[in-house]
């Protein structure tokens, strides 16, 4: 079969297509030839070996995708050979062929493509721990998504609006900024402008954010503080390096500061997740975005493009 391999740590340029054997069906797995592929900014720290993300070498990167089973393993009784699928958290996507544990693949409903299912997995189940299970998330509260034109942005808007929240957020483009009025987010602010965080204050009448989903803590955080209200949330989703902060900021209002890391989320809460995700997939009140679908070949490509600004939408690789 034909795979992206990362045989040593670095810049894009380490992804390199080749020919590798099949992987071998196990008990209580599915084989699915891949159609999609998500590309996730993990994907980026894993392929340079950095950030604490570590992989034994070569791997095949990717932990996202959506494709048909071409075989059932023994014991598996929810799936079925021709089925359309996605799955999540399986390392090895970036290949036409992948084995994934029976818990980690759902049903892909009608009406929705490949690319679409490629990028279900891990943005919308990111989103949904930040909110509902880190920060505890309820109807009538307001939270600001920032960096919301991207992946797991768009997956958070959706959430919130069809979960009762009074949705804020920010984009960096006035393309982004149109995208996320049309996935149902309130107001929509650019984080590019001067002043942009008095805007949202003022906007709030000061009375300030309940939670706020950070996309990027290194650059945003000690905004961040000014925004929320007393007792406020801040979910650190993404971060590209350090951050100099006042801990005062912290105490003045007696906020939190929150880690979300998808990779920590219990059996139980992986399963509330994704029955939460199917029923809402079922219902229309989630809708991937795309932004791109490119060629397998060209996946290199696609790590330089997630990691740029101005993101529109779900990146994904076409197997």
């Amino acid at each position: 079969m034909k795979a992206i391999l990362v045989s040593h740590f670095g810049g894009p340029e380490v992804l390199e297509l080749k020919e590798t054997l099949i992987p071998q069906l196990r008990p209580a797995s599915v084989l699915i030839a891949v159609k999609a592929a998500g590309v996730n900014p993990v994907d980026t720290y894993l392929r340079a070996g950095s950030f604490g993300y570590q992989s034994n070498l070569p791997f095949i990167p990717g932990i996202d995708g959506a494709g048909i089973i071409e075989e059932v393993g023994e014991g598996v009784s929810k799936f079925h050979k021709g089925q359309t699928v996605f799955f999540q958290g399986v390392l090895g996507s970036y290949a036409q062929y992948i084995v994934c544990p029976e818990d980690r693949v759902f049903e892909l409903p009608q009406g929705f493509s490949f690319s679409q299912g490629a990028a279900i997995g891990s943005p919308y189940a990111t989103a949904y721990h930040a909110l509902f299970q880190c920060a505890g998330a309820e109807a009538g509260q307001t939270v600001l998504v920032h960096g919301a034109s991207g992946g797991v942005g768009i997956a958070a808007v959706q959430w919130a609006k069809s979960r009762g929240l009074r949705v804020l957020a920010t984009a960096g483009t006035a393309k982004g900024k149109e995208l996320v009025l049309d996935v149902g987010a309130e107001k929509v602010f650019n984080h590019g402008e001067e002043g942009y965080v008095n805007k949202i204050l003022e906007y709030t009448q000061n009375q300030g954010i309940d939670i706020i989903l950070e996309m990027l803590a290194n650059k945003n955080l000690e905004n961040d503080f000014s925004l929320l209200a007393n007792y406020g949330k801040i979910l650190v989703i993404g971060s590209r390096g350090k951050i100099e902060i006042d801990p005062r900021n912290i105490l003045r209002k007696e906020v939190s500061v929150i880690g979300v890391n998808l990779f920590l989320a219990s059996s139980s809460q992986r399963k509330a997740i994704f029955a939460a995700i199917q029923a809402g997939l079922k219902n229309k009140s989630l809708w991937p975005i795309i932004r791109a679908e490119i060629p397998l070949e060209q996946a290199a490509l696609a790590h330089k493009m997630i990691m740029e600004g101005g993101a529109t939408g779900k990146i994904v690789l076409i197997i």
